[in-house]
C-alpha cells in the first residue's frame, strides 16, 4: 500500500478542512501570539487534566485489544504517560498558573470535555481494535501538528512557552509517528465496514478537538 493510499493519508485529507479550522482558531492564535488571557489558559488546563485521565483509560483499553505485541506495550505505556503527564500538570502547569489539587478536584469537566472523554471510552469499549486507534488518533496527531504550526509562528517569549515546547518536540513527534504506523497496519487488514467505522470515529474525534480548544475560549460551562 503506497503512502498516499493509507488510512492516515485518506483521514487527514478528508478533516483537513477542520484541522485548518483548529489551527487558526482564536484560542490558538492568542496562544501564538502570547495574547491569550489566563482565565482562558486555567480553563483549558482544568479541562485538559480531566480529559488526560479519560485518555489514558481510552489508551489501556486499546493496549488491552491489542492484536500483538508491540500494540499492547505500545498503547500500555501510552496510557501510563498519559496519566503521568496529567499529575505533571498538577506539579508544574498548575502551580505556574494559580491553580492547586483543591481547585481541580472541584472543577466539574466542561460539556464538551465530558462529551468527549465519554466518546473515547465509549469507543474503547464496544469498537474493534482498528476504530479505537482511529479515535485516539487525532488528539495526537492534531497536537503535534498545531504545536510545530504554533512554534513557527510563536512571540518569544511568550506566557506559554512550556506548552508550546511539550507538543513542538521531537520526543512527542517520535510517538505520534509510531500511533500513525500503528493505525495504518490496523487499517490494512480491516474490512470496508470496519474502516467507514474508523473514518467516522477519527472525524468525530477531530471535530472534538476544535470544540474542545472552542470551549475553552468561550470559558464554557454547564448551562443549568
Amino acid at each position: 500500500m503506497s503512502e498516499g493510499s493509507t488510512f492516515s493519508a485518506h483521514a487527514w485529507g478528508r478533516n483537513l478542512p477542520t484541522y485548518e479550522a483548529i489551527r487558526t482558531m482564536p484560542f490558538n492564535e492568542a496562544l501564538a501570539d502570547g495574547t491569550l488571557s489566563l482565565e482562558r489558559f486555567r480553563h483549558y488546563m482544568l479541562q485538559d487534566a480531566h480529559y488526560l485521565i479519560a485518555f489514558g483509560r481510552a489508551l489501556a483499553i486499546a493496549a488491552a485489544k491489542a492484536d500483538d505485541p508491540d500494540g499492547l506495550v505500545q498503547f500500555a505505556e501510552g496510557a501510563k504517560v498519559a496519566v503521568v503527564v496529567e499529575r505533571s500538570l498538577h506539579a508544574d502547569f498548575f502551580e505556574s498558573f494559580g491553580v492547586d489539587a483543591a481547585e481541580f478536584e472541584r472543577t466539574p469537566m466542561s460539556p464538551v470535555c465530558h462529551h468527549y472523554s465519554s466518546f473515547l471510552i465509549a469507543t474503547a469499549y464496544s469498537e474493534p481494535y482498528p476504530v479505537v486507534l482511529a479515535s485516539l488518533l487525532p488528539c495526537f496527531w492534531i497536537y503535534a501538528e498545531v504545536g510545530r504550526d504554533i512554534l513557527g509562528r510563536a512571540v518569544r517569549p511568550n506566557p506559554y512557552d512550556a506548552w508550546i515546547d511539550t507538543y513542538a518536540g521531537e520526543e512527542f513527534h517520535e510517538a505520534v509517528r509510531a500511533v500513525i504506523a500503528t493505525t495504518d497496519r490496523a487499517a490494512t487488514g480491516a474490512s470496508p465496514a470496519v474502516l467507514a467505522r474508523m473514518h467516522a470515529a477519527y472525524k468525530r474525534a477531530t471535530e472534538l478537538e476544535w470544540m474542545f480548544w472552542d470551549s475553552a475560549w468561550r470559558l464554557a460551562d454547564w448551562p443549568v
